[in-house]
């Protein structure tokens, strides 16, 4: 008796670097064909990360609903591990009200690991691996994750101690990250927002006085005001990494912006490496918004 296939469930993914658009058209296209909205981007799962994290507001949601905002404590680390389960369950329960899920995002591992394009190591915790570790510099902690396993130093925050060192325990305990497995439950179409980096500077700096009018640096002081750490909230990276030393008085005001400016930039480089791998990703300018509705539509038509 022959085996009869199920479909695969399809899947929108809008990436892109820091400060590219993602939400704005990931937004248009859920209104346009349906969808539901999967946050992935590792600094947004945390309650209360708002204005730094340049968390889509309610108004820019336009009515549409947003998964995976607002899940986890800042206090305590988010794995990709979470993500993974908490994300499947979640574009499950999309599917089930016929709603088409479309998974928005700039953290790339998150949305491979959602997708089983990579497979997370079931590796426990080495508490006594870890002892050792958080007592080195985060540049020696890349030093030591760029020996064990160069592909994924190529790709990691190399600025974040919490990832480099769970990066160093797994590759440690099997040799290297997992790379891509070959079976996926998904048919995706992955849409990718590129702009030259002249203008994706010019809207990283705009982006950034844009939160700094809107109250970034009151917002870290509440932070730690009701509990989190300088040591934790600069352990989140990028803007929380510098507004901690800013109010810590490490730095002037404007250190902090322009190496804060810098280190975003530098961020969305990474980003771009990690999607430029990607072969599948349909790449688009912001400004042609026709573009991803055509290749959306083109793909949700069914198969004759």
């Amino acid at each position: 008796m022959k085996k009869v296939r199920m479909p695969k469930i399809k899947v929108l993914a809008i990436v892109g670097p820091n400060a590219s658009g993602k939400s704005a058209l990931a937004v248009r296209l859920a209104r346009r064909f349906g969808g539901k909205i999967i946050s992935a981007d590792s600094r947004q799962v945390y309650r209360r990360l708002d204005i730094g994290s340049g968390k889509i507001t309610k108004r820019e949601m336009q009515g549409i609903p947003h998964h995976l905002l607002d899940v986890a404590d800042p206090r305590r680390p988010y794995s990709a591990g979470q993500y993974q389960r908490d994300a499947s369950q979640v574009l499950r329960y999309i599917v089930t009200k016929n709603k088409l899920p479309i998974i928005c995002g700039g953290t790339g591992f998150y949305i491979d690991a959602l997708l089983g394009v990579i497979s997370l190591p079931e590796v426990p915790p080495n508490l006594k691996l870890r002892k050792a570790l958080v007592k080195k510099s985060t540049p020696k902690l890349y030093t030591i994750l760029k020996k064990l396993d160069p592909q994924r130093a190529k790709t990691i925050d190399r600025h974040n101690p919490v990832r480099l060192i769970r990066a160093i325990e797994v590759a440690k305990a099997l040799g290297r990250v997992p790379r891509p497995s070959r079976t996926s439950h998904y048919d995706v179409l992955k849409i990718g927002i590129k702009l030259s980096d002249t203008e994706l500077k010019k809207r990283i700096h705009r982006r950034l006085l844009a939160r700094m009018h809107k109250g970034m640096v009151a917002e870290a002081k509440h932070l730690h005001a009701k509990g989190l750490s300088w040591k934790r909230m600069e352990g989140l990276g990028l803007e929380y990494r510098y507004l901690a030393y800013y109010l810590q008085r490490k730095m002037t005001k404007k250190e902090m912006l322009e190496k804060l400016e810098r280190e975003i930039w530098h961020y969305s480089k990474r980003q771009m490496r990690w999607f430029k791998r990607d072969k599948e990703i349909i790449w688009i300018s912001p400004k042609n918004i026709p573009a991803a509705i055509s290749r959306t539509q083109h793909w949700l038509r069914p198969k004759s």
